[in-house]
């Protein structure tokens, strides 16, 4: 449970056009499940509500199907923020916003989209058990990935969530959280407009829009989104634009029914970051090698931006360009239908759909992947036979790395470096020059990994409400039934390593060989690739078709007593093909240039088809007694689930999730808060990873968790210009039972799951200017210790971030806000290289992983038109 207190309608946010979230739940009548009430017009600029009025009143519409729950009475964790906490946190990505939410935590390490999430305690590195809607739909059945296709903008009227209860029970594939974001609606009273342009200290650039208009008294629309220019918060000479933009047109009747349509496109390219390596001392502090500052750089750059790299023929690109200025492309368009009509005083149904026809190609690069910290060397040694951790390649049976090379370049003298950019050439004689290499004198590998996927996911959701009132009961009955079908190909083929230096917009070098005179007379290496298709997913092809059949119902005895309970029953039928591997490996086109003359994991042309059936329960109980005006008591249960589809591992049967939670809530004059224990338990959590001893096959893991927390939630407002919100979660996750489909030794019974914090805490404080002009705030966010691996060999250290903020209403009608993240400049990691494996540890002083941005600062002014 949150919602900021201080600042409902005090800011512009948007500007005036998003609602006062609080006073048009109220308004709302009978909402159907998770469709969120009409946006009227906001309070004005300034507005500030009484002092000490408190927020839990509010009706929130995700995890509730009634209309009537409030933060108060809910036997849910419900969490809303509305549009000024939305701008008030300022996310540089959509996961971001996540964090305000108690009890998540968010690796927002990748850039715009890719990162990883989880909660209460779940395992990090993925999306599971979390899923993202818009407007009470998913946005992608799995839940995974939803954030390639929806990104935060100012059509988005607030963010309301719910961890565990029902969530698993209204939403496939959210056992653990449904993350609801609910856009602005048409405006049937009069033509609103606003724009907003936001700036950047790291080169972003974006313009917002929207608009909305009745067409006659029962007919509107509204048109918003953007158009955005990033390079990225993390130094790079590419620069990645694009667009998104969402179209309604609704329809309303006299009777409180509506028909929407809507319609959302998109166009972007996006950066992203993987890994880099870091260096630790003895003493254990990590810190930047010279040339490659954590907190700001990033390896990609020039002699990223072309490398045609050899694959199998069967895939139809014999040679298959990879380019990281083209970034990460995600292209989709979103269709959707909202139906809502009332039957009868007591009944009115509801049907929901969208398809979403979206697709991606990912360019990323990540260093230090499949070789790990054994690639991380000095350059001279990659020249010398008897050191390079090339050595033990074998491009030809019988043959290593070195003794393919002296065969076939017998006149060679020496090897050396050749910079792809420029072609200048660094012999092995020339020790200096290679040990002064960048002024860290080191070489990696760097695995350019090109995925493309496309994905067809039609997802629907109908049923009935029934609400009867009788004497001290008032009961709400809904019964529905949800269809998804979700149709994906992936295309994981001709992924290659590279040799590349350690520093910003890295170089790529090529390993030649020289005569006695200096001059080239072998290439050891294609345009720095060293070899191909040794690393990744590879191909296949997959259906999921998914039947649901849900009940909710909420039950007031009296006027102190609400009683929840519902369950969904699931029926899914998964289909995968699995792209075939050659038993001889492809040649490469012929004049390739290197020691490897074939493609490496080779497509045959054919799949091999796995087929089942799963189907599982998900069921939910909650109970809210209202001990005073000021006090409220509850406890939930819950058994959900996370569907695993199909990959190159074949197909996955469910994990199962069992929640336990309980709490107590509190109202008074300036304070709200919330106090609430939880244990999660996990069986046979199914995730892949790259087991380094066979890179080019996933591997797959099956694992078992449990977790006891505490979560506190509050907000204090002791006076009317001054608020401080705190909430924080303890948690204590176990891992026991870590199965591998091929077996990696190590220990792990008893260990924290990797990439999961026991601590999470922020704090806010807010100033309330006079006279309506906005407020200052800051934020102090702290991430406690988390494991990089599951083998608990590595522990990142704690951190914390510091942000100041302030929003201004400089007009009535003009509202200019500004965020410093990470004012300290502190330093923080989220992950160590998961592409290492499950036992990942500190070599030769070095380690892969990812770290949070430096100090940057963004700058935005909405204007109201």
């Amino acid at each position: 449970m949150r919602a900021h207190p201080s600042l409902k309608g005090t800011l512009l946010a948007g500007t005036a056009l998003f609602a006062a979230t609080g006073a048009v739940a109220q308004q709302a009548a009978n909402p159907s499940p998770t469709e969120p009430p009409a946006a009227t017009n906001a309070s004005p600029p300034g507005a500030q509500p009484p002092a000490g009025q408190g927020t839990l009143e509010e009706i929130v519409v995700t995890g509730n199907t009634s209309g009537k729950r409030t933060l108060f009475d809910s036997s849910s964790n419900v969490t809303l923020a509305n549009s000024e906490d939305l701008l008030r946190k300022a996310p540089r990505s959509t996961a971001e916003t996540l964090e305000l939410v108690p009890g998540i935590f968010v690796e927002g390490t990748a850039g715009p989209i890719s990162n990883n999430y989880s909660v209460r305690g779940l395992r990090g590195g993925a999306q599971t058990f979390i899923t993202l809607e818009e407007d009470g739909m998913p946005i992608l059945y799995g839940g995974g990935g939803a954030d390639f296709y929806f990104q935060n903008d100012i059509t988005v009227d607030r963010l309301e969530a719910v961890e565990g209860g029902t969530s698993g029970v209204l939403a496939p594939n959210g056992a653990g959280a449904t993350i609801n974001f609910i856009t602005l609606k048409p405006n049937f009273n009069e033509a609103t407009a606003s724009v907003r342009f936001t700036g950047t200290t790291y080169g972003d650039y974006r313009a917002d829009g929207y608009f909305s208009a009745p067409i006659s008294e029962d007919l509107a629309f509204n048109v918003g989104g953007y158009a955005v220019s990033q390079n990225g918060v993390r130094r790079s000479p590419f620069s990645h634009e694009g667009y998104n933009v969402r179209a309604a047109l609704e329809k309303r009747f006299a009777d409180d029914g509506f028909v929407r349509l809507s319609i959302r496109r998109s166009d972007i390219h996006n950066p992203y970051y993987a890994d880099m390596p870091f260096a630790v001392s003895a003493s254990g502090k990590i810190s930047s090698i010279p040339g490659l500052d954590l907190k700001r750089d990033d390896v990609g750059g020039n002699a990223f931006g072309n490398f045609l790299v050899p694959d199998s023929s069967q895939t139809g690109n014999r040679l298959r360009r990879f380019s990281a200025v083209d970034g990460v492309h995600v292209k989709s368009t979103t269709y959707r239908i909202d139906i809502d009509k009332p039957i009868n005083d007591a009944f009115r149904v509801f049907a929901r759909a969208r398809y979403l026809d979206g697709a991606y190609d990912f360019n990323g690069l990540f260093p230090g992947s499949g070789a790990g910290t054994a690639g991380l060397t000095a350059a001279g040694d990659y020249l010398d036979p008897t050191k390079s951790p090339l050595a033990s390649l074998t491009p030809v049976a019988g043959q290593t790395y070195f003794q393919r090379a002296a065969a076939l370049f017998p006149g060679t003298a020496q090897y050396a470096l050749r910079d792809t950019l420029g072609g200048a050439i660094i012999p092995a004689s020339n020790t200096s020059a290679l040990a002064g290499l960048n002024g860290n004198g080191l070489l990696q590998q760097t695995v350019l990994n090109h995925q493309t996927l496309s994905t067809k996911d039609f997802g629907s959701d109908f049923g009935v409400k029934w609400d009867h009132e009788a004497g001290a009961f008032d009961n709400s009955l809904t019964v529905g039934g949800m269809y998804y079908n979700v149709r994906r190909r992936n295309d994981q083929s001709a992924v290659a390593t590279v040799i590349n230096d350690v520093r910003n917009n890295s170089h790529v070098y090529d390993i030649v060989a020289l005569d006695g005179g200096g001059n080239v007379i072998g290439q050891l290496t294609n345009n720095g690739m060293v070899n191909y298709g040794n690393w990744g997913q590879g191909i296949f092809n997959d259906e999921v078709n998914s039947y649901s059949a849900y009940f909710n119902d909420e039950l007031r005895i009296g006027e102190k007593l609400h009683i929840d309970f519902g369950a969904r029953y699931e029926r899914q039928h998964v289909r995968v093909d699995i792209g075939g591997t050659a038993l001889t490996n492809e040649p490469v086109p012929a004049g390739t240039p290197g020691l490897f003359q074939d493609v490496g994991s080779t497509f045959d042309g054919t799949y091999t088809r796995q087929k089942d059936t799963f189907h599982h329960w998900a069921y939910t109980g909650g109970i809210n007694y209202t001990l005073t005006d000021h006090v409220s008591l509850y406890a939930r249960g819950a058994y959900g689930f996370q569907t695993n589809g199909g990959d190159t591992g074949g197909t996955h049967k469910p994990t199962a999730l069992t929640l336990y939670e309980g709490g107590a809530r509190f109202q008074w004059p300036g304070i709200t808060a919330s106090v609430i224990g939880f244990r999660t338990i996990i069986k046979n959590l199914s995730y892949q990873i790259i087991n380094p001893a066979d890179p080019a096959n996933q591997t797959n893991a099956l694992a078992d968790s449990k977790t006891n927390g505490v979560q506190v939630d509050a907000d204090f407002r002791p006076v009317r210009f001054f608020s401080l919100g705190v909430s924080g979660v303890y948690q204590d996750p176990t891992l026991s039972n870590l199965e591998f489909s091929n077996p990696i030794a190590g220990s792990y019974n008893g260990n924290t799951p990797e990439r999961t914090p026991k601590k999470l805490l922020t704090v806010t404080p807010s100033f309330i200017l006079p006279s309506g002009l906005g407020e200052i705030y800051g934020r102090w966010k702290y991430v406690g210790k988390i494991y990089a691996d599951a083998g608990n060999g590595i522990a990142l250290p704690s951190y914390s971030v510091f942000t100041v903020g302030a929003s201004l209403n400089v007009t009535d009608r003009i509202n200019v806000s500004a965020s410093v993240d990470n004012l300290t400049n502190a330093k923080g990691f989220t992950e160590g290289n998961p592409r290492q494996g499950q036992t990942q540890t500190i070599v030769n002083g070095f380690f892969y992983g990812r770290a949070i941005v430096g100090r940057n600062a963004l700058v935005s002014m909405t204007v109201k038109l």
